[in-house]
């Protein structure tokens, strides 16, 4: 029996599954498009919603076979207030798109992905039409909360309840690690048969080593490479301090570094790089994708992933970890608990909180090429033998299997 025979087993008369994201536009977000297109291959019918962003304008586009319906988001401030308003807006989008969409074809899934954790509210109008609900689980949003402003109160007693009650309306929850698994068991109360784990693995097919590009270098004999959103809880601050000490403290003037990715902190960072006198050893090209990332991460001698130690990064398995480990990239980060169950021996661990420990850590991998290659080829091994792609589709089917069963 073929791969593709096997896999349409699963799709049910051509089950149509609705895909809701909030936060980042298809086919941008690499885990949905993954997703979507395993599901496409099964055999199901797949229409997403998302938000439109700068590259993604038209409102409704199809690729591939998967229906895109983007809606705009208003511009506002990253303040605690703003969020309310943020998803007041998606949820209006979602509801109205839903509807569209439903009339054309009968919904028999949503798929929803956090943050926020509103969506529910979209899948609990539904559900008296016979719309069952799967929760992907993305994002710890109580605990991102907490990362982005420090501080509970009442926006994280709110965030802890819309949590219970997406938990509490999904028939099954998809985790992507362990740890989720465990919040969406006790937490939010879920059978341990309705969890099921499905990792962000790269594709080996889109993630391809590149000729290094010696331009990228800017003269100097080493490249560190990062590839991420640009936001408050990444630790990119505290990079670029690091960054300051390896140069100003330490006058290692021969390593240039490209920090690829977009976000609400991408115009901060650039200023803090100037104020700290570093900008011309930092690059920050914003969004890259296809060849063009492919093209610095392959051209980078190691690569980083400076998320802080905190209840929301030490379960959060990071996608660009594993992009690394894909392009057999050793890597520092700090020592986490999902960090370290991804890399295992692929990385340099540096002690949470100290900046000097990695920058330590990053001239350790920068002066020791052997080093390099031991750890990165250790990164590729295990990429390919567990955590690529390939490996969780038949997860993600066993979990539509489940939903619909």
């Amino acid at each position: 029996m073929s791969a593709q025979t096997q896999a349409n087993e699963h799709a049910p008369t051509r089950a149509h599954v609705l895909i809701i994201v909030e936060n980042l536009p298809l086919p941008f977000d690499r885990r949905v498009w993954q997703q979507a297109g395993a599901l496409r291959d099964a055999g199901y019918a797949v229409s997403i919603i998302c938000p439109t962003a700068e590259g993604y304008r038209e409102r409704y586009v199809e690729i591939d076979g998967i229906a895109i319906h983007r809606h705009p988001l208003p511009n506002l401030p990253g303040a605690g207030w703003a969020y309310p308003l943020e998803y007041a807006a998606a949820l209006f989008w979602q509801l109205r798109l839903t509807t569209r969409i439903a009339r054309r074809r009968r919904v028999d899934v949503i798929h929803a992905c956090n943050p926020p954790d509103t969506i529910f509210l979209v899948a609990g109008l539904a559900r008296p039409f016979g719309v069952r609900f799967l929760f992907d689980h993305h994002d710890l949003c109580p605990e991102l909360f907490v990362a982005k402003f420090g501080r509970s109160g009442v926006m994280y007693r709110l965030m802890r309840a819309l949590e219970r009650a997406t938990f509490a309306l999904a028939k099954v929850s998809i985790a992507t690690n362990d740890s989720f698994k465990q919040i969406a068991c006790t937490r939010g109360g879920m059978a341990e048969e309705d969890v099921f784990v499905v990792r962000s693995g790269p594709n080996l097919d889109r993630i391809r080593a590149l000729d290094p590009d010696p331009s990228l270098r800017k003269g100097r004999a080493h490249l560190v490479g990062y590839v991420g959103v640009m936001g408050e809880q990444e630790g990119l601050d505290d990079l670029l301090r690091m960054v300051a000490d390896i140069v100003h403290e330490r006058g290692r003037t021969d390593i240039q570094f490209c920090l690829v990715g977009f976000g609400p902190s991408l115009k901060s960072l650039r200023t803090l790089a100037k104020q700290l006198l570093i900008d011309e050893y930092v690059d920050f090209p914003g969004r890259l994708d296809g060849d063009a990332l492919m093209r610095v991460l392959s051209s980078a001698d190691i690569c980083i992933s400076p998320d802080p130690k905190n209840e929301m990064n030490d379960h959060s398995t990071m996608n660009k970890i594993l992009e690394y480990m894909a392009l057999g990239k050793a890597l520092v980060q700090y020592d986490l608990i999902e960090g370290r169950a991804s890399a295992a021996d692929a990385a340099l661990y540096a002690r949470a909180g100290d900046r000097r420990d990695f920058a330590d850590k990053i001239l350790e991998l920068i002066d020791d090429p052997a080093l390099r290659q031991q750890l990165g080829d250790i990164g590729r091994r295990r990429i390919e033998d567990l955590l690529a792609w390939h490996h969780e589709v038949p997860k993600l089917l066993a979990a539509y299997d489940r939903v619909l069963s």
